[in-house]
């Protein structure tokens, strides 16, 4: 269960900003919160009645990038997780057919920035929920409540309502939607989202092996969808791959045996011999957009706003990027005076990161339709085109700074400064 700080128990209480989800997003954003805005305020986190902040025998890995460990370092988080990550040194991507004898590389780089800094760190999810969820614990400007009530809010003049219990309703400036792709409050909102479904699942397990990875994660292209091999510490590694609806079922209801054979045949031998190291997971995959980022006193963050292949392995990084720049915007209003809930706030959020989130989704379905592709035509063509981007070096480290999520306009704590 949820610790609990102390709260008043007056039937409105007045904080300002309620955080409606207890996950990564939420409870980054809190933080992220607290740290602008000083001792004096008052955030509320929610999550619903008996939903753990952290889960247990959670297989799912994710690939941060150096400007999400950065920000995740100026809030204090990063020292407590980085331990049990591993930096990726480097980059191999393939493109074959699932039964090919050999998987060449046809675009391989290294993975730093500087030379130094890793580009992007591999991550076990319940790490970084643990170590977001030690942080929001000592951050006394943070309240923890569990929502018991239905989802549900009311804008009354310069408040937002939000009913947390049969007797407990909170009032603030502001009230932020981080409860995931299903949102609740989304839906209660009246926001629609644009999207689609790829037909296709998305799977997930750990693995030991007998090689060592050394620190390279490995992108293979198949018919079915991208298979990714994201090492972690020691001789072990996330894998994480696309498959059509009905093949993932067929895997997905294999023995362990046959499992890793499936596994094994994938990894082209690269790894050696395969055991496996947690429970596999599966989920549909799709995307979508929300239409709008924001309503009266209300915003979207995280997969509440948006949902995108995992292609690129940049969902929670989108994610991490909307609770910077909303602490941002927020945290600017409050040191000029203005309120933090009122529409030009919320507008300049969302005219920051829509346009950008907009651009992500469909870069990546992009990509995971031309991959997607099995016809020698097409093979050849991408054969050529990855060949041409690993003989230039610049390209190479454009891209390198593109999944760093170093480009654009950053928020202050995505590039490790202050808010």
């Amino acid at each position: 269960m949820i610790d609990t700080k102390p709260f008043d128990a007056h039937v409105n209480d007045r904080v300002d900003v309620v955080v409606a989800g207890g996950g990564v997003t939420g409870q980054a954003l809190a933080t992220a919160l607290a740290s602008g805005m000083g001792r004096v305020a008052r955030i509320a986190l929610l999550s619903r009645d008996g939903q753990n902040i952290t889960r247990a025998a959670d297989s799912r890995c994710v690939a941060l990038g150096a400007a999400s460990v950065r920000m995740l370092t100026q809030l204090g988080v990063w020292d407590a997780c980085a331990p049990l990550s591993q930096p990726v040194s480097g980059i191999d991507i393939s493109d074959s057919s699932l039964r090919a004898g050999v998987r060449p590389i046809l675009l391989s780089y290294d993975n730093l920035l500087g030379g130094s800094e890793a580009a992007s760190h591999i991550v076990p999810l319940t790490a970084l929920e643990q170590s977001l969820s030690a942080a929001v614990a000592a951050t006394p400007q943070i309240i923890q409540l569990r929502h018991t009530a239905g989802i549900s809010f009311e804008v009354r003049g310069e408040s937002i309502e939000i009913p947390v219990t049969s007797s407990q309703t909170l009032r603030a400036k502001l009230l932020v939607a981080a409860d995931g792709r299903r949102s609740p409050l989304r839906a209660f909102a009246n926001i629609k989202t644009t999207g689609w479904s790829y037909a296709q699942t998305g799977i997930t397990v750990t693995v030991a092996h007998d090689r060592p990875h050394g620190g390279r994660a490995v992108q293979h292209f198949l018919p079915g969808g991208p298979f990714a091999l994201l090492p972690l510490p020691g001789n072990r590694t996330c894998v994480t791959w696309s498959e059509s609806e009905g093949e993932a079922r067929r895997v997905m209801a294999l023995d362990d045996a046959a499992f890793l054979d499936e596994l094994e045949l994938r990894a082209g031998g690269r790894l050696g011999a395969l055991q496996l190291d947690g429970p596999r997971q599966a989920w549909p995959l799709g995307a979508f957009v929300a239409r709008s980022f924001i309503a009266p006193r209300f915003a979207l963050a995280g997969d509440a706003a948006h949902n995108v292949h995992p292609i690129a392995g940049q969902g929670l990084n989108l994610g991490l990027r909307d609770c910077a720049a909303l602490a941002e915007c927020a945290v600017d209003a409050q040191r000029l005076g203005l309120d933090i809930g009122q529409v030009a706030v919320l507008q300049r959020y969302e005219r920051w990161r829509r346009f950008d989130t907009l651009s992500a989704a469909a870069s990546f379905d992009a990509l995971n339709r031309l991959f997607s592709d099995d016809g020698q035509v097409r093979r050849s063509l991408r054969e050529f085109g990855l060949g041409l981007v690993n003989r230039l070096p610049g390209l190479k480290q454009r891209l390198v700074v593109e999944a760093a999520g170093l480009s654009g306009d950053l928020p202050r704590l995505m590039r490790g400064d202050a808010i």
